[in-house]
């Protein structure tokens, strides 16, 4: 899926098979950004780089794992996990987990966010999901308004969901119906 943005930006969202060198680069560098502005799936201080390869290459070996990237220009800007139950999950077999998203700080403001939640809802109906769900911290504001923005509901929420700097963060549960 391709798209025209703002000052003639080409915006495009597939899934990563295979990662480049470059792909590996832009993922790692693009998640030491988002770590730092407060984004960063989990990691509160940035690792080593030898840790976010691992961490990419880690992430192609899992089958039940895909991996969405949203471009601008042909450089990877960030990504978001699709996740899928095993087969002999059979009660979870419709449902998929959106994990793991995040857009670079440098990238956000041209709709990439948007590309990634719909590509990740039409690869879902692809693989004949009718669930879709994601968990999120109440400090990720902007994501939290996007995700409601797109349909999602907020069903729950867990007062001690993470811990930054020793204080309880709280999280909140999504999931929609597509």
């Amino acid at each position: 899926m391709t798209i025209l943005a703002k000052e003639k930006t080409n915006i495009s969202v597939d899934v990563l098979e295979k990662i480049s060198n470059t792909d590996l680069a832009d993922l790692c560098y693009n998640t030491e950004q988002a770590i730092k502005a407060g984004g960063g799936f989990g990691w509160i201080t940035v690792p080593p780089r030898d840790v976010l390869k691992k961490y990419w290459n880690s992430m192609m070996l899992v089958s039940t794992n895909t991996l969405i990237v949203g471009r601008l220009n042909g450089d990877i800007a960030g990504s978001m996990q699709l996740s899928f139950y095993p087969p002999n999950n059979e009660a979870q077999k419709t449902i998929s987990s959106i994990k793991s998203h995040f857009v670079a700080p440098w990238a956000r403001g041209y709709g990439l966010a948007k590309a990634m939640i719909d590509y990740a809802i039409l690869k879902s109906k692809e693989n004949n999901k009718i669930n879709i769900q994601l968990d999120i911290r109440e400090t990720q504001t902007a994501a939290i308004q996007l995700f409601e923005s797109k349909g999602f509901i907020r069903w729950g929420e867990n007062p001690r969901y993470a811990f930054v700097n020793g204080n309880p963060i709280k999280g909140y549960y999504y999931y929609r119906n597509i």
